[in-house]
């Protein structure tokens, strides 16, 4: 069974920067494109944005652009979610999954942006 798992969330500092990172087993992860998503308290869950199995990738939230950007390492099985200047509004739940069509998500890494 392929899992999902969510790594790197923690507290920082509006105007800081973390780094999430999210692993699966290499059978499903390198030739798929991959999401990621957020669920801020209280809201909906929401496509952050995805990259493709060739590396291309799309934010999907105007409020992220210029400030996340997401990669991939096929050799570690790995994407990454780079969020610089982070804002309050950035707190939430982060998940990745397989895009379009999801497997079974993962347990998400929170991501708490507060003085």
């Amino acid at each position: 069974q392929v899992q999902l798992v969510e790594s790197g969330g923690g507290l920082v500092q509006p105007g800081g920067s973390l780094r999430l990172s999210c692993t699966t087993s290499r059978s499903a992860f390198s030739s798929n494109a991959w999401a990621w998503y957020r669920q801020a308290p209280g809201k909906e869950r929401e496509l952050v944005g995805f990259i493709s199995s060739g590396g291309g990738s799309t934010i999907s939230v105007d409020s992220v652009k210029g400030r996340f950007a997401i990669s991939r390492d096929n050799a570690k099985n790995t994407c990454y979610l780079q969020m610089n200047s982070l804002k309050p509004e950035d707190t939430g739940v982060y998940y990745c999954n397989r895009y379009p069509y999801p497997i079974p998500w993962g347990q998400g890494t929170q991501v708490t942006v507060s003085s």
